[in-house]
């Protein structure tokens, strides 16, 4: 599905149909992630960028850095906006967990829960997507 948006002079401009992108998950892959959605999405969309970000440090701090990812970022259908992260490693599943005030960690999949509008996990034999869908607001 390609998202057309009108130009002034009547011309349509035409956005890939999807952005795919692999990497290392490594620390200083996070913000040039941020930075590659926001020009695919041609806005500063903040719900995706942070499940993005949530999403590759969870890969980060618990399969491990350096770890081979997919990021696959796509428009659905009913305005929505789907974020997947895919990771060679099927038996780490990410656990929401219930941070207290005193935690250093522990609330990255809270806020992914409460800005996605659904999020969950595909398991293959040697790989899981955790993925989330969002609504597409402009900014």
């Amino acid at each position: 599905m390609h998202h057309q948006t009108p130009t002034a002079a009547g011309a349509e401009v035409v956005s890939p149909p999807e952005l795919a992108v692999e990497l290392l998950a490594v620390p200083k892959a996070v913000p040039e992630l941020r930075t590659a959605v926001r020009g695919y999405l041609g806005a500063a969309c903040s719900e995706v960028q942070l499940c993005v970000s949530e999403l590759l440090g969870n890969v980060i701090r618990h399969v491990g850095e350096g770890t081979p990812v997919r990021v696959r970022v796509v428009r659905v259908e009913g305005g929505g906006i789907r974020v997947e992260v895919t990771d060679p490693d099927p038996r780490v599943l990410p656990v929401l967990l219930h941070a207290t005030g005193d935690d250093e960690s522990g609330r990255g999949l809270v806020l992914l829960d409460a800005v996605a509008r659904r999020w969950g996990v595909e398991q293959g034999a040697a790989s899981k997507t955790v993925w989330c869908e969002v609504e597409a607001v402009e900014e």
